[in-house]
């Protein structure tokens, strides 16, 4: 049998016998299922009778590197370990490769995931009567809808915004560029800017093609957008340490555990290879885009 038999299955075991709802039994699949999908584009060709500790381990890895949060990388190490544990108890499997994992050990702290609300939150906080308001709102609209990093925010360039088919043309690290789709509200946002209040800055010699201009006509600087950010979760009473990283970091978590094709996310994020066999697929643009539209929430 291959995994979707095994994971259909398990679906019905929670359902039938541990009596959970429909929404835990769709969490637990979609967990198992990112654990399928890490393996196809692993290229093991591994059934879930077979799979080792070891590579339960690379899994938790690869998600570690798509910047989810040390929580969401918990909660999908416990749904592998109910799955492996129902195996166990059918007896299908001698051993369980979960049962000694530990979660996740990150390297680096990672800053605070902001739920959707927090999100909504903070940007209905921007007062976009200002000419500050006006850019700071599509400037973070653009952060948490294509999960850009800052320093590709700030060098963001108006002729890399193509607003007839949705994306923006990202130069990342390695000046390396990559195609990221961003979504209507924060589309509707940058065009405001732009069209409406960008328009009548005085621009300095140098900086004309630059979208994100200070009050002066020179381009941000990522202090600026930490400060704004800052500003912003103090008006609003939000304890948690957050950065513009954040924003990134919230779209890769709520695409993930929206049900995202890992793949996807990936790409989206600039990640070459993170998996041990360094393959990489480019994706179809019109497919990028779907994932985003189905599985964000401003997509």
């Amino acid at each position: 049998m291959n995994w979707d038999t095994y994971i259909k299955q398990f679906g019905q075991y929670l359902k039938l016998e541990r009596s959970l709802s429909q929404n835990s039994i769709d969490a637990y699949v979609r967990d198992v299922e990112k654990l399928k999908q890490f393996m196809e584009l692993s290229e093991l060709k591994v059934s879930p009778l077979k799979t080792s500790s070891g590579h339960l381990e690379k899994f938790i890895q690869y998600i570690g590197e798509l910047e989810m949060s040390a929580y969401s990388q918990a909660r999908i190490l416990s749904g592998l370990k109910t799955f492996f544990k129902y195996l166990s108890y059918e007896e299908l499997i001698d051993a369980n490769p979960a049962a000694l994992l530990e979660g996740p050990k990150i390297g680096r702290k990672l800053p605070d995931t902001l739920d959707y609300v927090e999100i909504v939150a903070l940007l209905d906080a921007i007062d976009l009567s200002t000419v500050g308001g006006a850019r700071n709102r599509a400037m973070l609209e653009t952060l948490y809808s294509s999960g850009l990093r800052v320093s590709e925010l700030v060098e963001l360039r108006l002729a890399n915004i193509y607003f007839d088919i949705g994306f923006l043309r990202v130069i990342g690290k390695g000046n390396k560029e990559r195609l990221v789709p961003i979504g209507k509200d924060a589309l509707k946002y940058l065009k405001i800017y732009i069209d409406e209040v960008r328009v009548h800055i005085p621009v300095q010699k140098g900086f004309e093609s630059y979208a994100f201009l200070n009050r002066s006509g020179r381009k941000l600087t990522r202090v600026m957008i930490f400060l704004v950010i800052k500003k912003l979760a103090e008006k609003i009473g939000l304890k948690k340490a957050i950065s513009p990283h954040t924003f990134r970091h919230s779209f890769a978590t709520h695409l993930i555990e929206g049900g995202a094709d890992l793949r996807a996310v990936q790409e989206m994020l600039g990640h070459e290879s993170i998996t041990t066999t360094e393959i990489y697929t480019h994706l179809d643009r019109d497919y990028l885009r779907q994932v985003v539209q189905e599985f964000h929430p401003r997509g």
